[in-house]
């Protein structure tokens, strides 16, 4: 198969470029019009596929739930909005519920499913700090040891890839470090760290903060907290939720012009009320939660802010339009960065010979015109 545009994301430019793909990687960039395309695009934007690496479910299915049809309904639909590789992310709950959340993603992996790849999970919880918890159960937030860690690592068939910890209530950073050295990426999140204990978390192994400004103590000029850090470190990678609801657009710029091009990564933090319509209450982690107007997710007891319905396409143009951030940072952001942090850039985030096939092509409203996994058509 080839496809063809004039504009298409190779290296950070834009080129009048055709992609050739055969089972389902990436063969050949050939100058535009070389050969005859299967599909020409025109002056549509073509692009890597997307990478989600923080969020919850959708189309009323939880990762939590640990239901097949609902992993494989939400995998299959998702690439509408561009995603192409994911990592189902669980929220803080009983040890036997997260065991058997893990188990079930490492089931529909094991025995097939269709659409995006899982390209495996992130484990939110359930070693967060109690003033930061945010919408994660309280009664459920307990002190993490490495025993416990390996039994869900091992119902998850290692397919846990990112744990979000608040690595301030890791004593000694026994568990930070054990996690390091088995290539579990540590993110640090609903946290109530210092600059200076994140500081040392960072030396002892995480790599990561879980979407930055919400869930973390704030930046102070005299107290530059864990957001300080977060800009502080730059080499350190960060996530945080585009939606223009969590975090102010500026707020948003300030972030990413601080830490430059290749460290910040957009996440969608999604629920299970994505895709369901305004005004739909669910139970997210054992507390109900109500979908708003703006597509933001709320706690009925409080109003606090649970989580969001983004889709990545939308804070793709959430980042450029009104966020004011470059396009070469706003578009690795969620493709070439989270690649890099899982270190599958290899074959993920790029559109090179011998990455995987995963394109999107955008028309110029943000909105998909077309989703290939793998080379496959997805949507």
């Amino acid at each position: 198969m080839i496809i063809q545009s004039k504009k298409v994301w190779v290296l950070g430019n834009w080129l009048e470029a055709q992609v050739e793909v055969e089972d389902g990687k990436i063969t050949a960039i050939l100058p535009y019009g070389e050969k005859t395309p299967d599909e020409d695009y025109g002056e549509k934007r073509v692009v890597p596929g997307f990478i989600d690496i923080h969020t919850h479910g959708a189309y009323g299915f939880d990762t939590n739930d640990a239901n097949e049809e609902g992993l494989r309904k939400w995998m299959k639909n998702i690439p509408q909005e561009g995603v192409t590789g994911i990592l189902p992310t669980t929220i803080t709950q009983s040890e036997e519920v997260l065991t058997k959340a893990v188990a079930n993603v490492a089931k529909v992996v094991d025995e097939g499913y269709e659409g995006a790849e899982i390209l495996g999970i992130h484990f939110e919880g359930p070693y967060l700090d109690q003033k930061y918890k945010g919408a994660q159960p309280e009664q459920y937030c307990v002190k993490g040891t490495i025993e416990q860690f390996e039994r869900y690592q091992k119902a998850a068939n290692g397919l846990i890839k990112i744990i979000t910890m608040a690595t301030e209530h890791d004593d000694d950073f026994t568990l930070t470090r054990y996690l390091a050295q088995h290539g579990v990426i540590v993110s640090i999140g609903h946290s109530g760290a210092t600059f200076e204990e994140a500081q040392m978390a960072i030396a002892n192994g995480a790599r990561s903060m879980t979407h930055i400004f919400n869930g973390m103590t704030p930046f102070h000029h005299r107290n530059p907290g864990l957001v300080g850090a977060a800009m502080r470190f730059r080499d350190t990678y960060g996530e945080v939720i585009c939606d223009g609801n969590h975090s102010n657009v500026n707020a948003l710029n300030d972030l990413f012009m601080t830490k430059g091009r290749d460290y910040t990564i957009m996440i969608t933090d999604a629920l299970m009320v994505k895709g369901l319509p305004v005004g739909t209450k669910v139970l997210f982690g054992g507390n109900e939660i109500e979908l708003y107007p703006d597509g933001s997710a709320h706690l009925t007891s409080t109003k606090g802010l649970a989580g969001s319905t983004l889709k990545v396409n939308e804070g793709l143009k959430v980042l450029v339009e009104k966020a004011m951030v470059p396009w070469d940072y706003a578009i690795n952001s969620c493709t070439l960065n989270p690649a890099r942090l899982l270190g599958i850039d290899d074959r993920k985030g790029a559109l090179r010979v011998g990455c995987d096939a995963d394109i999107v092509v955008l028309n110029d409203d943000y909105s998909v015109e077309m989703t290939y996994v793998k080379g496959k058509e997805a949507f």
